[in-house]
């Protein structure tokens, strides 16, 4: 079995100590650099925007796995292309026309990935989960760090790696939310390609080791 794809969340960062932070992640195992941008408007927070992230992608040697917690993301296409990034993730819940943002997205020469809230259920992706190159399961509700897993996103794992498996999607099943050890090693075993960690790897006492540890679990 392949190991797991690590994407530290940029959220649970240290911003007055960022460079340090990013020349950690730099150094270690991790795969990608996971972004969250949140607006206050469908997520109860706001994070950073995009002339933080043209300095993080200056930076950053990882792929940027872009994930916009947004209403309208559509808007945003052309800026987050133009960080360089490999992945831009928007929320089912805020796209009214999905396939069309989800082709906007291939076009301007990125992957695109669709999220899924907690309560969003897996079987709504059924006519879009063949073009897509990922999705993204919330394992917590959105808009803030260092929540606690939601037990049930393993049975929505299940359902959602036997989507992607019928229908042959070449799509990635990542989850993001309360990701550690522990939790991502029952991830893991039922089907995750992705882990997003926040918390468990910015407040580690070791970063490079705490990702070694996730990238064998």
């Amino acid at each position: 079995m392949s190991k797991p794809i690590i994407s530290p969340s940029l959220l649970s960062a240290n911003f007055l100590n960022l460079e340090a932070d990013l020349d950690a992640i730099n150094r270690s195992e991790a795969d990608w650099l996971h972004i969250d941008v949140m607006d206050g408007v469908f997520v109860p927070n706001i994070s950073f925007g995009f002339p933080v992230l043209k300095y993080v992608a200056e930076k950053c040697t990882k792929p940027l796995d872009v994930h916009l917690m947004i209403v309208q993301p559509e808007k945003f296409i052309k800026e987050v292309k133009d960080l360089g990034s490999m992945m831009m993730n928007v929320h089912y819940e805020t796209c009214t026309h999905l396939h069309r943002v989800v082709q906007q997205i291939k076009d301007a020469g990125m992957k695109a990935g669709v999220t899924l809230n907690p309560a969003t259920p897996v079987a709504l992706l059924k006519d879009i989960v063949a073009d897509l190159d990922m999705v993204l399961l919330m394992s917590v509700n959105p808009g803030f760090g260092g929540q606690k897993f939601i037990p049930q996103t393993l049975n929505k794992l299940r359902e959602c790696r036997e989507l992607v498996d019928k229908t042959g999607s070449k799509a990635l099943i990542q989850i993001d939310g309360g990701v550690n050890l522990e939790t991502g090693k029952l991830l893991v075993d039922a089907g995750a390609d992705v882990l997003v960690a926040g918390n468990a790897v910015f407040k580690a006492p070791d970063m490079v080791e705490m990702i070694h540890q996730l990238k064998n679990l």
